[in-house]
């Protein structure tokens, strides 16, 4: 489970898991998956998430990485190179290579619906031609 952290300073933009799943449009329970799976760590105000600037970063990220087709395995990689103070470029370099992965595996997937489609139209046209001699 993840760390929880204190209340961000006062000074600090905050964040309730009500205004996140508004903002990016998904529910409050999405939220508290990406929670559980490590990607979001937001503090405590009492009983209540509060979200901070990271959080949301983080979150805005998280759902680039689902809308691409990335494993959540590969977003939070990602995120969490995001986060680091080192240089971009290893970060870069990851995200190309599971980019490029990921392009790999759609276009095999394009190519076998090709095929489908391809087999689909041949049965059609024989179909039609037997309901033709009838």
């Amino acid at each position: 489970m993840p760390s929880r952290k204190s209340v961000p300073a006062a000074t600090e933009a905050t964040f309730t898991i009500t205004q996140l799943a508004a903002e990016f449009d998904i529910t409050p329970r999405a939220i508290r998956f990406y929670e559980e799976a490590g990607l979001l760590e937001p503090g405590r105000k009492g009983r209540n998430r509060v979200y901070s600037p990271r959080d949301r970063t983080r979150l805005k990220l998280t759902l680039r990485g689902k809308r691409l087709g990335l494993a959540l395995q590969e977003i939070k990689q990602l995120v969490d190179m995001y986060d680091s103070q080192a240089s971009a470029a290893p970060q870069l370099r990851a995200f190309l290579a599971i980019l490029a992965q990921h392009r790999e595996q759609l276009e095999q997937q394009r190519d076998d619906i090709e095929v489908t489609l391809a087999e689909i139209q041949q049965h059609e046209k024989r179909c039609r031609a037997l309901l033709g001699k009838s």
